[in-house]
């Protein structure tokens, strides 16, 4: 090796140089001459005079041979140009995106609906159980039946209350939260009459059990609408609203139903009152709420863009599932039952509830037995004690909102 050839290669950086050629050997480089490599004194020499040093590669070069080395992917499927969707999530026509005024009146006004379907339960002297000794006498005494048939009102009011959620809960998945409330709630209003003008005990028992198969629509639908319209945080306090209403009813009824039917009104009035009351709160519902699923929002955006553009081919994602017979009765109304046996946390809070609906109604049972018939008290004063449960109600609601 040359004097002006070592000079060379000793000038150069020991990292950075540029031989003719390099080989790399078990994760080190080594760099020679062509004369080096084939005189194997000049590898002695070059080992002795530098250092071995590793090959280094930075992040990037990582990064870059580990991708090189995945398996190639499929490209990202295209978006469907012809999917009606939100505009981004400050849509106004997000449910969630509704100015706080007109959320809160739908929830005010849903509340109220739902209190008058529950009010009638124990208002209404067929359908009551506590307000049962209040006009027992003069039904009875009317169209001569005993107390157990009475009594019926009670279990075909109670009996469709229970069957109803189970077609008015799926409807709303199906066709939007609107159209099965105010069905449901306007067949309830119009059964009120039936019953109001009965010549008969047959009249009186059909009548409330379709009375009370359409009032559970307020109750099936209201939950999921005021979830449609409240995120997670706000929701708590609509739940009150919708809570304190449901429990309010049919302590109210009692009260004021009570005092209707000692009246010269009659107990029929307790029907017509009804019938008022759901007319009024109905007719404020059809000009304060509206759609609140934004699966049915979407559709009847995608229909009105359709007519608008001649684009046929312009949907939402809900019309891509065709829902037929089989689906209804294998995913809607199977599912709730199926979830009821998997979710322990579901199976508890229904154990719970059931029970204070239990209690509840034990109390509805025992207070005119108590207060009426043991204590001699008119129809009534007699079921004041009930206003208790309002003064709880209202303490539990004000807890809740304090506590969310």
């Amino acid at each position: 090796m040359s004097l002006e050839t070592s000079t060379s290669k000793e000038a150069q950086p020991r990292h950075h140089r540029e031989p003719p050629d390099s080989t790399p050997s078990g994760g080190l480089s080594v760099t020679s001459t062509k004369d080096e490599e084939d005189s194997p004194v000049g590898v002695e020499k070059e080992a002795e005079t530098h250092d071995y040093v590793p090959a280094q590669a930075s992040d990037a070069d990582i990064e870059k041979r580990a991708v090189q080395d995945l398996p190639p992917s499929a490209p990202p499927p295209e978006k469907d140009p012809n999917l009606v969707e939100f505009d981004g999530p400050e849509d106004p026509g997000n449910p969630l995106n509704w100015p706080v005024r007109k959320r809160i009146a739908i929830t005010l006004s849903m509340g109220m609906m739902t209190f008058v379907v529950t009010f009638v339960c124990q208002a209404t002297l067929p359908a009551s159980s506590s307000i049962f000794a209040t006009a027992l006498a003069p039904v009875s005494e009317e169209f001569d039946i005993g107390e157990t048939v009475a009594t019926l009102g009670v279990a075909l009011f109670l009996l469709g209350f229970v069957l109803g959620p189970i077609c008015f809960g799926p409807a709303s998945e199906v066709f939007g939260r609107r159209v099965p409330l105010f069905s449901g709630y306007i067949v309830f209003a119009i059964f009120q009459i039936p019953v109001a003008v009965a010549r008969n005990v047959e009249t009186i028992m059909l009548g409330r059990f379709i009375g009370g198969f359409a009032a559970s629509a307020p109750l099936a639908v209201v939950g999921g609408a005021l979830a449609d319209i409240w995120g997670p945080l706000e929701r708590a306090y609509a739940i009150c609203v919708f809570a304190a209403n449901a429990f309010s009813g049919p302590v109210a009824g009692p009260i004021i139903g009570g005092f209707v039917t000692e009246s010269y009104l009659g107990w029929r009035w307790t029907q017509w009152l009804t019938l008022i009351m759901a007319a009024l709160f109905g007719g404020i519902g059809l000009f304060v709420i509206e759609e609140t699923s934004a699966a049915r929002i979407l559709q009847i955006r995608a229909k009105k863009l359709r007519y608008e553009t001649k684009n046929w081919a312009l949907h939402a994602k809900a019309d891509e599932n065709r829902v037929t017979a089989r689906t209804i009765l294998t995913v809607y109304l199977v599912r709730p039952f199926v979830m009821l046996g998997r979710e322990p946390i579901l199976a508890c809070i229904t154990a719970y509830m059931s029970f204070l609906y239990g209690v509840l109604y034990l109390l509805f049972e025992a207070y005119p037995i108590e207060f009426h018939e043991i204590r001699g008290w008119s129809l009534g004063v007699s079921a004041l004690p009930f206003c208790a449960f309002l003064v709880g109600i209202a303490g539990g609601t004000a807890l809740m909102a304090y506590s969310t």
